[in-house]
């Protein structure tokens, strides 16, 4: 019997997974390391270019991407990851940098922070010559005998037993078994960058600190401020095995707008021009200069601009087709906005859930399509779950573009501040 390279037996089952994105490259690690026959394929020719967040990988999250990967993958990911045990309660700031209050404390997590590109370069490691770059997918389709396949523009289709979508919100897998999107927008549009701790002044230093917090102000505007160490505050000291892109205390931001004709008009923008505009924007929404330090100081080629979608937050509307030979997981069935630090965490179970239950299906135990069966009715749990609390800070902010939400907004903030003052 042959082996792959994690030394487990072959399975004779083939699965083409779409999309390279932190879902599908989980997958493709998981199904080759128990002996599946896989082929990734993903539009990028660099796995290394890719921006947005970082990543929060709690418990549940962790302990799936153990069943996927090798044990010194997860060695490697921890001594490149942020702890966040060893960081400070996160906190909650109006536009005038006044702390309202904090978050839970997280002496007990076993959570890490990790760079979004850390985590997909190990990845793509994981999967090795199982990923093929540079080939986006343009549809798929069954066969004459109904085995399902994916379309290339410039080669061949590629049969496979299952095809699995992995290819985020504008998937086009989840598309053609659902007839339709699969998500919308969820009416904000954000905006991303990095600034290193040590380019902001000392003031700004010992207000924002060691941890993670968000800011939030009348009229829709808020800005969430991620703090990532994976050396000073590492999961696992180990600097033989860090790989991080991230090699210093730094902040990764997260901005948020409603959406509208003005705040569109931002996204074209690109790099100096996108942050300066993004600057003119709080301003005109009364915030105070030291809150947009960390967006001022930024390095300029980091900031970018996306808009949130949203799945529906009703489990029963998260893949709505019957279950067969074609599947779709992660932000290709519900896609999260990243208000609550679970899309990818979320994609990374529904991988490991899969793997599982194909696992099944390839030793006899059940059919594939019964085995695809359990995985979505899993997937429709996790994804109700992770997008009814995205949902909930989203909906706070665009509460607060109504009159009646930014004059509340306004009044409430300052009373907060000055309990949370009291209290301290």
């Amino acid at each position: 019997m042959r082996t792959n390279s994690a030394g487990e037996g072959r399975t004779g089952m083939r699965v083409v997974v779409v999309g390279g994105g932190i879902g599908g490259l989980a997958l493709g690690a998981g199904l080759r390391r128990r002996g599946f026959e896989v082929s990734v394929f993903d539009r990028d020719t660099d796995v290394a270019a890719t921006g947005g967040y970082h990543i929060t990988l709690d418990g549940r999250a962790r302990s799936a991407l153990r069943e996927l990967v090798p044990p010194d993958f997860e060695r490697r990911l921890l001594a490149s990851a942020s702890a966040l045990r060893l960081r400070d309660r996160d906190a909650l700031w109006d536009r005038r940098g006044r702390l309202l209050g904090h978050g839970p404390d997280l002496g007990g997590s076993a959570g890490v922070d990790v760079d979004r590109v850390t985590l997909r370069v190990l990845l793509a490691e994981a999967v090795g010559g199982d990923l093929h770059l540079g080939r986006p997918v343009s549809g798929v389709e069954r066969g004459p005998d109904g085995t399902p396949r994916v379309l290339f523009a410039d080669a061949a289709p590629v049969a496979a037993d299952l095809v699995v979508g992995a290819d985020g919100a504008h998937s086009v897998v989840a598309r053609h078994l659902a007839g339709g999107p699969t998500n919308r927008p969820a009416g904000l549009i954000g905006f991303s960058g990095r600034t290193l701790v040590e380019d902001l002044s000392p003031g700004e230093r010992r207000r924002l600190g060691p941890r993670s917090g968000l800011v939030v102000g009348p009229r829709g505007a808020a800005l969430y401020i991620g703090f990532l160490d994976p050396v000073g505050k590492p999961a696992l000291d180990a600097p033989e095995l860090r790989m991080s892109v991230t090699t210093g205390p730094t902040y990764i931001w997260g901005a948020m707008f409603p959406e509208s004709t003005a705040t569109d008009a931002l996204r074209p923008l690109r790099e100096g021009a996108l942050g300066a505009a993004l600057l003119s924007r709080f301003r005109e929404r009364g915030w105070a200069g030291r809150t947009l330090e960390v967006i001022a100081r930024a390095d300029p080629h980091s900031v970018a601009a996306y808009r949130f979608n949203a799945a529906s937050t009703r489990a029963s509307d998260l893949a709505p087709w019957p279950a067969g030979t074609i599947t779709a997981l992660g932000d290709a069935v519900h896609a999260t906005p990243p208000t609550a630090g679970m899309g990818a965490g979320a994609a990374i179970r529904d991988a490991a859930d899969l793997v599982a239950h194909l696992s099944d299906a390839a030793a006899g135990a059940t059919t594939l399509t019964a085995a695809v069966a359990r995985f979505e009715a899993g997937m429709r749990r996790r994804g109700g779950e992770a997008l009814t609390l995205a949902m909930r800070t989203v909906r706070l902010i665009l509460a607060t573009d109504t009159a009646l939400g930014a004059a509340a907004t306004a009044l409430t903030t300052p009373l907060l501040a000055a309990a949370t003052r009291l209290r301290h």
